[in-house]
């Protein structure tokens, strides 16, 4: 690789996002000589996208920042059939109508991230259901079939991690690949889009698509990959112990968003800040340096950007106050996520495993009851020591609230209704 012309191509390997490209010396040239329109596809599996996503949404807003044009394209269609990727099993079919709810929630993350319009770097939103619901099967097959091989199919590591571990592929998830790289065909032809971005895992689906638009209508196409992202301790990104780091504020509030970052690795902070933040590369050479109780002020520096990002700056402010009078001066403060519950419930009395599962500090009833066996759970700030543990009216305080807490960092407020 020579010397890179592009202040996009620099930026995405300063900040540690480039793994794999296809022809890295001429994408370069592109970037340095013309506006380059680049798309990141995303299933709608959930209502919201988790932070194991947010790595492709910074790429796409570096793209925007960079001076080119970003495509989102939302998988209506490549839903209904499931990508195998990194699955030791058939994804649950879901209906039009929840792929649409679906759809609906992701949107509204985009618009935190990305500047959507018109202009010719103004980001759009594209629909895969557009093209893929009216597809015709045999002039399909006969027009683009002769052009995937089997053989090379199964070598994919989506296709042969499955037959290996003897777990069933069906044939309709093995479509995926071929319709990925078929919507990369699509968008050549009505969005002049000759770049796909992806993690590492979908490179394979990647290439097919550049050597699909190469072969059947001579486009020149690129594909480009970042790497798969682990925390230090090898943990999936996006993934906590209370279930998955979602990005929309109605299924994770600010807070414990704020939270999530706060409690980044001291090993992964720099990193994290070079990926998911605006901040220049010099700050963070200075932040990352820093050792023992100093480190925890670039973790909160780290907070406050991811916060703000995702959020807004009011929520960000709040978050941070929030935690700082929870842990700094020991006092319960208004802006810890509040769950409601039914009063008439609260009177009858919940067992204290099934309300920590029930606000999301324990992700299942075993792993509550094992908090509670540790010594982990707390009510109003004290020890809960009996794994029977009943929660009820009894236990509000003097504001009319409980306090549910999970080791020192991760609290919850009950309240009756």
């Amino acid at each position: 690789m020579t010397d890179l012309r592009s202040d996009f191509l620099k930026v995405f390997t300063d900040r540690g996002y480039l793994h794999q490209c296809t022809d890295i010396d001429a994408l370069d040239k592109a970037f340095a000589e013309e506006i380059v329109t680049a798309y990141i596809g995303f299933d709608c599996t959930a209502k919201s996208l988790h932070a194991g996503s947010l790595m492709q949404i910074m790429i796409l807003r570096r793209l925007q920042q960079a001076g080119h044009k970003p495509i989102v394209l939302m998988g209506g269609g490549t839903t209904k059939v499931g990508d195998p990727t990194g699955r030791d099993e058939s994804r649950p079919v879901i209906t039009d109508e929840v792929i649409q709810a679906n759809m609906d929630g992701i949107k509204k993350v985009f618009e935190k991230f990305l500047t959507f319009g018109d202009g010719p770097t103004d980001a759009i939103m594209v629909n895969n259901a557009d093209w893929l619901d009216h597809i015709e099967y045999i002039p399909f097959l006969r027009e683009y079939g002769p052009h995937f091989s089997i053989n090379r199919m199964l070598s994919f590591d989506s296709v042969k991690l499955r037959l290996e571990r003897e777990e069933s592929m069906s044939f309709l998830e093995f479509n995926y690949m071929i319709l990925q790289a078929y919507d990369f065909v699509e968008l050549k032809k009505n969005y002049n889009c000759s770049l796909q971005l992806g993690g590492s895992d979908q490179w394979g689906n990647i290439v097919n698509g550049v050597e699909l638009g190469r072969r059947t209508n001579g486009f020149s196409l690129f594909g480009l990959t970042s790497p798969l992202l682990t925390t230090s301790s090898g943990a999936k990104m996006g993934k906590t112990a209370g279930g998955a780091v979602w990005l929309n504020e109605d299924m994770l509030s600010a807070y414990d968003y704020w939270q999530f970052w706060r409690n980044t690795e001291d090993g992964d902070v720099g990193r994290f800040l070079r990926l998911f933040t605006d901040l220049p590369l010099e700050e963070i050479a200075r932040l990352e340096k820093l050792e023992g109780q100093e480190l925890n002020e670039a973790k909160k520096v780290l907070a406050d950007a991811c916060t703000t990002m995702a959020h807004g700056v009011e929520a960000a402010k709040a978050a941070a106050e929030t935690a700082r009078q929870t842990f700094e001066m020991g006092t319960t403060a208004e802006g810890l996520p509040t769950l409601e519950v039914p009063k008439g419930e609260l009177e009858a009395g919940l067992p204290a495993f099934a309300l920590f599962q029930r606000c999301g500090l324990a992700s299942s009833s075993s792993e509550a009851r094992k908090l509670i066996k540790g010594g982990g759970a707390r009510l109003n700030d004290e020890k809960i020591t009996d794994e029977k543990a009943q929660i009820s009216l009894a236990d509000l305080d003097s504001e009319g609230r409980i306090k549910l807490s999970a080791g020192k960092k991760r609290h919850y407020l009950i309240v009756p209704v």
